[in-house]
């Protein structure tokens, strides 16, 4: 290559190298025109390209009739099948004539075509090699910039595109980086400032943010924190205290904010992120600011913001005074600024799910750079090709299927001067059964709508006597000696006497489950009406035959089950709760 080729390869931008895969919604890593070598011919019009030339295509690696493959590309002859012979060597040239010069034995030339694939074919397969190497290194370096941290029992190990799931998101208040000394409290450990429990539905349509006040007061409960040399520390459990407290004091790590959570909500968390002051600077600054909106001139002395009435787009400092900023919104609590934070988070959301932002490979790599060095998360998630997969299935939502609500609370009736909260009775589990049964918050679409109307109307149609039911009883994820347990109860007081009980169910589920065949719909509609279940509950299908020979429904206890007797209707219906979306903009007031 030339000094000329040379300076035009080096001035290529590596970001302007990633390229929008239309039907992954990926960036993938490809070598542009702009980017070959100077000098390589392309292929004549017709000619397959290296790269068609090794994807496989259907019918493709089929060997043809009579015979058989040994080797990748290459054929063996089937037993039994007539082969050609050799094939016979062209003849010799006839000697020359007397007084005539032999003319040299050149092979034949090769067609220019050919010389052209054959040379742009190795050009590219050292290309592809090239890219793919640097395409992982680059992953690899992401990954070395990602912090984890081992939560136990805590979270789940991995991550499953196919399942709801649950992830708290926990901001700091722990002064780390440079300019920070003017945030949170000095000298802190890093308590649990921000949290929200972000929940993500198992079809992908919607998601709830439920922000939980960091002077809300609850019970810690016992957890386990494994210390830097591998050893695991026992701390005890604490009563009354704040909820932020379950993170940083007496060496508590997010494990133990996660068991808090779980405590309060009845809802077990599968992952966390954490962060601190620094992601919010290098985040927005990532993304190229984060619009908001005031709906009245600020001048904190406290955090130092100070922006005029209307919008502005922020980043950096800016934008983590604006998230810090409590005494100049609403009633200057903690409250006030949780929904400042759900306001910023949601333009947040809108501007990395902008096309603005996804269609700039330079972007894309900042955020990647800025996200994986500021976020610290559960070994369940701690390399970058699962926060990937996770990235992607959060993606799916819309954002005006993102509700942004808070733990209903009220004020703590035991102070006088009120300084922090407790939760509010009966709206709050209502809340919090519907995040646990996947129930949606945002508005419900007519095809959800219709697909609900079908589910209740299993319920729908006569019941049989109780003493006609026959089942199955296994226990597939609720706490040992359930299925006995309900086997007693059905049998002694429901007069269910054609029951049986077959252990442990050959696989874990999260819900209770009852499976009937359609001549056993009755059947299934009683005992669902005295077990308390929903319609979802139900699943037609297939009965199994008893010990007896006699087809019987299976009832499964899933890891819902609360208890014989105890009713397990699931709402079809979020409460009414204070709430915001993300893909609409409110100004802070």
């Amino acid at each position: 290559m030339d000094a000329q080729g040379r300076g035009r390869a080096d001035n290529i931008d590596p970001a302007d190298q990633w390229v929008l895969n239309p039907n992954s919604g990926e960036y993938e890593l490809r070598l542009t025109p702009s980017g070959a070598q100077p000098g390589v011919p392309r292929p004549r019009r017709g000619t397959p390209s290296a790269a068609a030339r090794t994807r496989s295509a259907p019918g493709r690696d089929r060997a043809a009739p009579g015979r058989e493959r040994d080797a990748p590309g290459r054929e063996r002859d089937a037993p039994g099948t007539d082969v050609p012979g050799p094939r016979r060597r062209r003849s010799e040239p006839p000697e020359p004539l007397p007084g005539r010069r032999r003319g040299r034995n050149r092979p034949p030339k090769k067609s220019k075509a050919k010389k052209i694939l054959l040379w742009t074919g190795g050009s590219m397969a050292l290309v592809l090699v090239a890219v793919s190497g640097a395409a992982y290194a680059y992953l690899k370096h992401l990954e070395g910039n990602v912090q984890t941290t081992d939560v136990g029992t805590s979270g789940k190990s991995g991550f499953s595109k196919d399942e709801a799931f649950n992830l708290l998101i926990i901001g700091t208040d722990k002064r780390t980086g440079a300019g920070n000394s003017g945030y949170g409290d000095k000298g802190s450990v890093g308590h649990a400032d921000t949290n929200i429990l972000l929940h993500v539905s198992k079809d992908r349509t919607n998601a709830t943010a439920l922000s939980i006040p960091r002077d809300l007061i609850v019970d810690i409960p016992e957890c386990k924190s494994k210390q830097p040399d591998g050893t695991e520390k026992i701390i005890r459990g604490t009563d009354n205290v704040r909820f932020n407290t379950s993170l940083g004091q007496d060496d508590r790590n997010p494990g133990c904010t996660m068991d808090t959570v779980k405590a309060v909500t009845g809802i077990s968390v599968d992952h966390f992120m954490m962060a601190d002051f620094n992601a919010v600077k290098t985040l927005t600054s990532a993304v190229g600011g984060v619009e908001v909106c005031l709906a009245k001139n600020v001048d904190d002395s406290n955090s130092h913001l100070k922006l005029s009435a209307g919008k502005h787009v922020i980043e950096g400092e800016q934008a983590l005074a604006f998230v810090r900023t409590r005494h100049s919104f609403g009633n200057a609590g903690d409250l006030d600024r949780i929904k400042v934070q759900q306001q910023f988070i949601g333009s947040l959301i809108r501007k990395m799910s902008s096309s603005d932002t996804l269609t700039s490979p330079t972007k894309l790599i900042k955020l990647a750079e800025a996200a994986t060095k500021a976020l610290t998360v559960d070994t369940g998630i701690g390399n970058v090709s699962t926060l990937k997969d996770m990235a992607l299935e959060l993606k799916k939502v819309p954002p005006k299927n993102i509700t942004f609500t808070t733990v209903p609370v009220v004020d703590n009736p035991a102070e006088k001067v009120h300084a922090t909260v407790v939760v509010k009775p009966g709206v709050a589990q209502g809340v919090f059964d519907a995040i646990r049964d996947d129930v949606s918050f945002s508005a419900v679409k007519a095809k959800e709508k219709k697909e609900a109307a079908a589910v209740a109307a299993r319920l729908k149609g006569s019941r049989s006597a109780a003493s006609d039911i026959r089942v199955d009883i296994y226990n597939g994820g609720a706490q040992a000696g359930s299925a006995q347990e309900t086997l007693n109860w059905l049998q002694n007081t429901e007069g269910v006497l054609k029951s049986s009980q077959l252990g442990n169910a050959p696989e874990t589920l999260g819900k209770t489950t009852l499976e009937y065949s359609p001549d056993q719909a009755d059947q299934a509609r009683k005992l669902a009406d005295l077990m308390g279940l929903s319609g979802s509950a139900l699943k037609p299908g297939k009965s199994e035959k008893n010990s007896q020979g006699l087809p019987a429904i299976v009832l499964t206890l899933g890891k819902d089950f609360k208890g014989a007797g105890v009713k397990l209707t699931a709402p079809t219906k979020a409460p009414d709760v204070e709430k915001s979306t993300a893909d609409k903009t409110v100004c802070a007031k």
